[in-house]
């Protein structure tokens, strides 16, 4: 017997031995990524590599039939009941349908052909009509109703067996507790909890701001609120629903319903109280498939949801019932996936952008990576923190994601040992921009620039503010006018406003003489101002209109307030340490002072004198709410007085609230303060009450 040796003369390893090996190491990675994503909620690399994988272990599967084994990532539902859920073992299992990663049209009418094929259709047969459906990115969720009762929500889990997350679906608005009458006794409704983007990025924004951990992408969000043990938790988390199809249901001789097509079966949802989504339609043949997927593909940034891909079922249920399954897929359906909002590319460096309102922001540098339709080369890093968190320096491996409108941002880094150190990346100390201190308050996770008035990323912001109608009131003076003057050069600082001409407004874009005059008059008008509206209109951050109200009542003179020691504007009614930090910050940019010099040159004037005598502040330490059209005052009027009375207004009533002033119309918060039994006011009422007649109250 012949030994056989490979080209170096040592005996030639067995193909399919080295195949075994292979296919092992395969199904590990698949599985520890599955684990992280399905089970964790923490998923490590995005869904393109996944699938790349998937596919290079069914080819091999493939190639060596014999090594299939039924625990393979490729012959079943992934998933696993996480500890302290109950598991829920399903009537009918929630199985999983095949993927199409080819992208194009080719995907579609590949689909139709094998049905077609298994149908035993010859070409001129006339074409299948289908169902298409968005392909949404949640949590598969089934839905038990008995005699028209939800009494179980379970996850898909394995498929086989889920985990029994009733007390969180229940906080879910769009999943209805009751069903209307006629519906039959048992009824499994399946479908998919996901989370809006806006939701999404309210939710990650508000964990920003709390410093704790933020959400990879609304899918892992969703996930996390659905299996939290904790309802509460569930419910401050708003998630949504869109339903598609049934799982046990009584049958039709005993009171069940008799559906002939899958479109009859999602109408018949939609009348009982579930959500379908819009853009479910019918489709007949290949080609309407296509146009479907290209249609669909063409909205999908513009969709509040994510989606990654589409979804073709055949319409018609006996076909569907003929065309059966392989494995564990229906031969009758398939998802044709988009291209993947989520890649892998290299950090090239770390660079900072300053916002419109002067947050430094690191940006990551990337090598250009082609996700979510676009070739994206920056991705944000939201803070400090946050990069910190995910462990960014540059030369990493980082998962970009970019979803319809969002910002690209870098949600983590591929875990993999360093060819050398590279350091953490350091907020700089002066502003890229301007050269202004950088400075972070105490409990704050953003870094800013101080620069203000002076800082050419926040120019047009600056204006904006400084124009409005609550301070300097300068009316024609808006968005695309601001835009024009900063974009031309034309306005560098606040002074230069009070410097334009009538030749050179009337040269811009949409501005004909008699614009451009109305602006200049409005400017001029601007010149007699307040002490009040001046400081609001600076936009020295934390300083309000009733701070403002309040800096100029305390010290009578803006030199005053300019060159008040932290101690001094502590003694002001409502400043605490980090508004009056705030403001001695502000006012130690020689810069920030020149602009009010300059503005005091151009003619801005306002009245002054000793600070007032402080009158008895019957209302110090108070709340009020306003809420409603008061017969006499306005509400803008109303606010003033209360504040000249040493009360605070807000916005929201809550337990902290002294009292609420109603007038006509009045909505929620007058309900709401009659729950907390919080007094409630009319404007005779709160008058008398600014009078002294109820101020010992």
């Amino acid at each position: 017997m012949t030994e056989n040796l490979d080209l170096f003369g040592a005996p030639a390893q067995d193909p399919s031995a080295q195949a075994a090996i292979e296919i092992k190491a395969l199904r590990a990675r698949l599985n520890h990524w599955a684990h992280q994503y399905y089970v964790l909620d923490e998923p490590s690399v995005p869904d393109a590599e996944y699938d790349r994988v998937f596919r290079q272990l069914q080819a091999l599967e493939a190639e060596h039939p014999a090594l299939v084994t039924p625990d393979s990532p490729t012959q079943r539902v992934i998933g696993a009941v996480m500890e302290g859920l109950a598991p829920v073992r399903h009537a009918v299992p929630m199985l999983s349908i095949h993927t199409e990663t080819d992208t194009e049209a080719s995907g579609a009418e590949a689909f139709d052909a094998r049905v077609r094929r298994e149908l035993g259709l010859a070409e001129a047969d006339p074409p299948i009509e289908y169902v298409a459906e968005p392909k949404f990115d949640g949590l598969a969720m089934s839905l038990r109703y008995e005699n028209g009762r939800l009494v179980q929500a379970a996850t898909r889990g394995d498929g086989e067996v889920g985990e029994d997350v009733t007390h969180n679906i229940r906080t879910v608005r769009q999943i209805p507790l009751t069903l209307p009458e006629g519906v039959p006794p048992l009824l499994e409704v399946r479908g998919e909890v996901y989370m809006r983007r806006a939701d999404f990025e309210a939710l990650n924004e508000r964990q920003r701001e709390k410093g704790e951990k933020t959400f990879v992408n609304p899918r892992n969000a969703a996930a996390g609120a659905v299996r939290q043990l904790d309802s509460g938790i569930a419910a401050q988390r708003p998630l949504s629903f869109f339903a598609y199809g049934l799982g046990a249901v009584t049958p039709a001789g005993e009171g069940g319903p008799a559906f002939g097509t899958h479109y009859e079966l999602l109408q018949t949802l939609k009348s009982w109280g579930f959500p379908v989504a819009a853009q479910v339609q019918k489709a007949l043949g290949a080609s309407e498939l296509v146009a479907f997927h290209r249609r669909v593909g063409a909205e999908r940034d513009r969709l509040p949801y994510d989606i990654d891909g589409v979804v073709y079922k055949v319409n018609r249920l006996d076909l569907q019932r003929d065309l059966g399954f392989k494995t564990r897929e229906p031969r009758w359906a398939v998802a044709h996936k988009y291209p993947a909002q989520e890649m892998v590319t290299r950090v090239e460096g770390i660079d900072v952008q300053v916002g419109r309102t002067g947050k430094l922001t690191p940006v990551a540098r990337l090598a250009p990576v082609f996700v979510g339709g676009v070739t994206v080369t920056n991705a944000t890093l939201h803070n400090l923190f946050e990069l910190r968190r995910k462990g960014v320096r540059v030369g990493d491996q980082a998962i970009v994601r970019r979803a319809g409108d969002v910002i690209p941002e870098v949600v983590g880094v591929v875990p993999q040992p360093r060819a050398a150190y590279v350091p953490n990346f350091r907020m700089p100390r002066q502003c890229p921009v301007c050269g202004s201190a950088v400075v972070r308050e105490k409990g704050e996770v953003n870094h800013r620039c101080t620069g203000g008035l002076f800082c050419a990323a926040q120019r047009k912001e600056a204006i904006l503010h400084f124009a409005a109608r609550r301070a300097m009131d300068i009316e024609g003076l808006g968005d695309k006018l601001v835009d024009q003057l900063v974009e031309g050069q034309v306005v560098r600082t606040l002074p230069d406003l009070y410097r334009l001409g009538l030749t050179s407004l009337a040269a811009l874009e949409r501005m004909a003489e008699k614009s451009a005059q109305n602006v200049l008059d409005a400017l001029q008008k601007s010149k007699q101002t307040t002490l009040p509206r001046f400081l609001f209109g600076l936009g020295i951050r934390h300083v309000g209109e009733a701070t403002a109200k309040d800096l100029a009542r305390h010290f009578g003179q803006l030199d005053a307030i300019m060159d008040a020691s932290e101690e001094q504007l502590l003694e002001v009614n409502d400043v605490g340490p980090v508004v009056a930090q705030s403001i001695r910050t502000f006012f130690d940019q020689p810069h920030n002072r020149e602009v009010v010099e300059q503005l005091r040159a151009c003619g801005v004037t306002w009245e002054e004198g000793a600070p007032a005598e402080r009158a008895p502040q019957l209302l110090a330490g108070k709340t009020v709410v306003l809420t409603g059209t008061l017969p006499t005052l306005s509400r803008d009027a109303a606010k003033e007085m209360l504040e000249a009375a040493g009360a605070k207004v807000a916005g929201s009533v809550s337990k902290k609230t002294s009292y609420v002033v109603a007038g006509a119309e009045a909505g929620s918060k007058l309900a709401k303060a009659e729950e907390l039994g919080v007094p409630v006011l009319d404007e005779a009422g709160m008058l008398a009450l600014l009078a002294g007649a109820g101020g010992g109250a």
